[in-house]
């Protein structure tokens, strides 16, 4: 239990945040920040674990947000039964589009592009199938119950996309520290090395597929259920599957906690920009560009592989002090 200490510091430490800062601005941006968080760390276990770089995560976030809002507009399903369904919804999309990749032996930039390709096939079927409301998209109805999944708050959204994160935390921590989570790292090394070894890489990579859609349709269904309105461009758009890439890239790929700090801190220099240089379309976009051309030239390893790398520089030199005093 003492492994997960760190884990219950950050998440008890941001727990707090609402009970100290009560501007809804800025709890908004926490909770959009933390949901982007959420998707990012189903793409690390894929991307960051695995290796294997996505381009379309909207695949998994987009099915999470309609099957969560026409679950409960199009058959009346409780809000609660339908969240929980967009999140399985999620991890059998990542079986389908997982085993068709896989099998056909696709890695690297071929995988990347198909997933691509699912994310924009699945946008123009949403735009034009009457079931997601076609081009105007699914509204929710305005139900402030905790029933519907709905709050008057937005603290209480903030503490619910902060358990998921948790939750993400560590399941994250889990794959890291078992079986699975080596056999996954040794398919990002070396994957015909591995398959040598014994290690049955379409099912590992297959295993995380799902993983990773299970967590980033929990984002897409926290999505529908605070801003009640989804359609195709938000469900399915580039938007979601370049913050779900960059964040774990910024913040550190492969770690347990670079998804989290990356989103973090992509968020606040978007908003910061555009608070400094007004609403001009595009422009986090091109913060987002600076800040990643910089991380992989001065971090490769991410914010956190950064911290790391200082203290252990550090610890270089009050040893090499030590040694000549």
């Amino acid at each position: 239990m003492r492994s997960f200490v760190p884990i219950a510091i950050v998440v008890a430490a941001l727990a707090v945040v609402p009970l100290l800062v009560h501007s809804n601005v800025v709890l908004n941006f926490l909770v959009v920040a933390l949901m982007i968080a959420l998707a990012g760390q189903g793409w690390n276990i894929l991307g960051g674990y695995g290796g294997q770089y996505s381009f379309g995560h909207a695949i998994f976030f987009g099915t999470g947000a309609y099957v969560t809002a026409i679950l409960q507009v199009k058959f009346g399903v409780n809000a609660w039964l339908a969240f929980g369904t967009g999140i399985a919804a999620g991890a059998v999309v990542g079986v389908v589009v997982g085993w068709l990749a896989f099998r056909a032996g696709l890695r690297g930039s071929y995988f990347a592009l198909v997933t691509l390709a699912f994310a924009e096939v699945l946008r123009i079927l949403a735009s034009v199938t009457p079931i997601t409301g076609a081009g105007v998209g699914t509204l929710l109805k305005l139900d402030l119950r905790f029933a519907a999944l709905q709050f008057e708050s937005r603290a209480v959204f903030y503490w619910l996309i902060l358990a998921l994160v948790a939750v993400a935390l560590i399941v994250t921590y889990a794959v890291e520290r078992s079986r699975f989570g080596a056999w996954l790292t040794a398919v990002r090394e070396n994957e015909d090395a591995a398959r040598a070894l014994g290690v049955d890489a379409v099912a590992v990579k297959l295993g995380a597929m799902v993983i990773s859609g299970a967590i980033t349709a929990a984002a897409g269904c926290f999505y529908s259920q605070y801003f009640l309105f989804v359609d195709s461009h938000i469900a399915y758009g580039a938007w979601i599957s370049v913050e779900a890439l960059l964040t774990p890239i910024i913040g550190g790929a492969g770690t347990i906690f670079g998804p989290l700090v990356g989103a973090l801190v992509v968020k606040a220099l978007g908003e910061g920009a555009l608070l400094v240089t007004g609403q001009a379309p595009g422009l986090d976009l091109v913060v987002f560009g600076i800040v990643l051309i910089a991380v992989v030239g001065l971090a490769p390893r991410g914010l956190v592989g950064l911290r790391a790398q200082l203290a252990a520089r550090w610890r270089r030199a009050r040893a090499g002090e030590a040694s000549r005093g």
